[in-house]
């Protein structure tokens, strides 16, 4: 059970991770830094699906291996304002509301506090929930296209962080996937989709409501 929220939280912030942000591109043939640098200046809040899976280094017989799928939904309003929602295979709740991160783990009956602080900089969720300023904390490069969208790879400029590379794959002005690298060999791959830009968000609606008689570890 600790497993899966180990994993969960390192996708989100600092150890955890979990792209979004951007107004549509003049076209689709617009470079993936152009896209998502448009992206990120047009997009204030947004809300969709996901699907995500992880992908273990290739063994002996050169075959990697790939999780089970979880999905769920996200939201989110910048900087820093999240709600991430696993609902398969098991339901798990990662929610910001500027300041702290709450990760609630159902079975568990669970809920871990965690500061954003400037954690969030130089994670992953810095580029779907962070501040626009993101060339502050990590190089952006183009790298190609494949599988119809056009990549880019961003990488943490901070040499302590959990991944070492974050590829963004966009199209039409939208992030429709995003790979995660970690330093272990592991890749994180998510896919977006019902991508709802600006939607309008009320001022309490990333407030973590604590559930009753869960367990509060403060980290």
């Amino acid at each position: 059970m600790m497993k899966k929220q180990t994993f969960a939280a390192k996708m989100v912030i600092g150890a955890a991770g979990i792209a979004c942000s951007l107004l549509f591109a003049a076209s689709a043939s617009a470079s993936a830094l152009e896209q998502f640098k448009s992206f990120a200046a047009g997009t204030k809040s947004a809300k969709g699906e996901f699907v995500q899976r992880q992908v273990k280094k290739a063994d002996a017989g050169g075959k990697a291996k790939v999780s089970t799928p979880a999905s769920g939904t996200f939201e989110f309003a910048r900087p820093g304002k999240f709600i991430w929602t696993y609902l398969k295979p098991y339901e798990q709740l990662l929610q910001a509301d500027g300041e702290q991160l709450y990760i609630y783990d159902k079975d568990l009956s669970q809920v871990t506090v965690k500061k954003l602080g400037d954690a969030l900089g130089s994670s992953p969720a810095a580029i779907l929930f962070g501040s626009n300023d993101l060339e502050k904390n990590f190089t952006l490069a183009e790298a190609g296209t494949r599988d119809g969208l056009e990549w880019l790879k961003a990488t943490p400029k901070a040499k302590d962080t959990t991944f070492d590379e974050i590829s963004i794959g966009l199209r039409n002005g939208l992030p429709e996937a995003m790979e995660l690298r970690d330093s272990f060999g592991q890749t994180s791959v998510l896919s977006f989709k019902n991508f709802q830009k600006n939607p309008t968000l009320s001022a309490n609606h990333f407030k973590f409501v604590m559930p009753k008689d869960a367990d509060v570890i403060n980290n």
